[in-house]
């Protein structure tokens, strides 16, 4: 087996983790958005430290240099911003995405969620960069799709669970540009520890301000809870890293689309949920859409390049040697 099919075999199970973790969330829902996230923020951010200590006793020398060329001081400091700006984001974009999901399906959060795909690079114009014509027709497309998937014919709006849902793939849109920014002066590791970690522990005073956690109940959701923090915040994160070493670009952005295919399969089988017809066309105008804005134009990366050679914001002036 090659090592291309290997990665490529190893991306397709970091997005059936991704998928099947919308049940976990779906059947956690009871306990509270933040009591449920904060919890399992937080063990998927501990659970990535064995990856850092990992690669602190295996270091890379052309990693550490390219990482400390703007002196130590600049890196932990840049580290500690961009772990808070990016987790803000996390945060905003994970709890609304709990939230919804309690008022809709697995198989619709799933294929609303993946919408951050198409709305990176309109995100990216405000920051001056161009977006392929070929995105708009896929926002057209999805547009489309979101109506026929979300809208009822007796009433024209999208329902509560669908709008949360809606809005939180705005925030893991803006998530993604920012950890774009950041991954170019820091470990992208460091920078998931320190972003995840963030969400979870402002999750977790929001827990207790907002929420009545009852220890009880958390045991009773222990399962739910360590999947979608062990298997989906850190073994997943840490397959993607390992698939996408080895992987083409495009076909690594292409099969890792496939989150929202898994998360309406595991929501059919696993919940008994039922699509009619007219909300499966929705969803493959969703999914088609999301393909589309994948694929790389001519001498482009694709969208969501899995391989990121640029950032999307500009670059930071280098700071001086300390």
């Amino acid at each position: 087996m090659s090592t291309k099919t290997k990665s490529n075999l190893v991306l397709l199970l970091t997005t059936l983790i991704w998928g099947t973790a919308f049940i976990a969330q779906k059947n956690g829902g009871s306990i509270g958005a933040f009591t449920f996230n904060g919890i399992r923020t937080v063990i998927g951010g501990l659970s990535i430290l064995p990856v850092i200590w990992w690669m602190n006793r295996h270091p890379d020398p052309e990693q550490s240099k390219k990482y400390r060329k703007h002196g130590r001081w600049s890196e932990r400091k840049t580290l500690v911003i961009g772990g808070c700006l990016c987790g803000t984001a996390l945060f905003l974009g994970a709890n609304l995405q709990q939230m919804g999901i309690n008022y809709t399906t697995v198989s619709k959060a799933g294929f609303i969620t993946s919408l951050y795909s198409i709305l990176v690079p309109v995100l990216a114009l405000f920051i001056g960069k161009k977006v392929r014509p070929v995105i708009w027709l896929c926002m057209a497309v999805s547009a489309v799709g979101l109506y026929l998937l979300c809208m009822r014919r007796e009433a024209f709006r999208l329902q509560l669970g669908d709008a949360l849902i809606l809005v939180c793939a705005v925030f893991f849109a803006v998530q993604i540009l920012l950890v774009d920014y950041f991954i170019q002066f820091v470990n992208p590791v460091k920078l998931s520890f320190a972003q995840t970690m963030f969400s979870g522990i402002v999750s977790i005073v929001c827990m207790f301000l907002f929420e009545h956690p009852v220890w009880s109940q958390i045991l009773g959701q222990a399962l739910p809870i360590l999947y979608a923090g062990v298997m989906s915040s850190g073994v997943a994160y840490t397959l993607q890293m390992v698939g996408q070493k080895g992987a083409d670009p495009t076909q690594a952005a292409l099969i890792l689309c496939l989150e929202s295919v898994f998360s309406a399969l595991s929501g059919a089988l696993l919940l008994r949920e039922a699509m009619s017809l007219r909300q499966y066309l929705g969803c493959g105008l969703i999914f088609s859409a999301v393909v589309v804005s994948q694929l790389p134009g001519r001498g482009t990366e694709p969208a969501l390049s899995a391989d990121r050679q640029e950032a999307i914001l500009p670059e930071v002036p280098e700071a001086k040697e300390e």
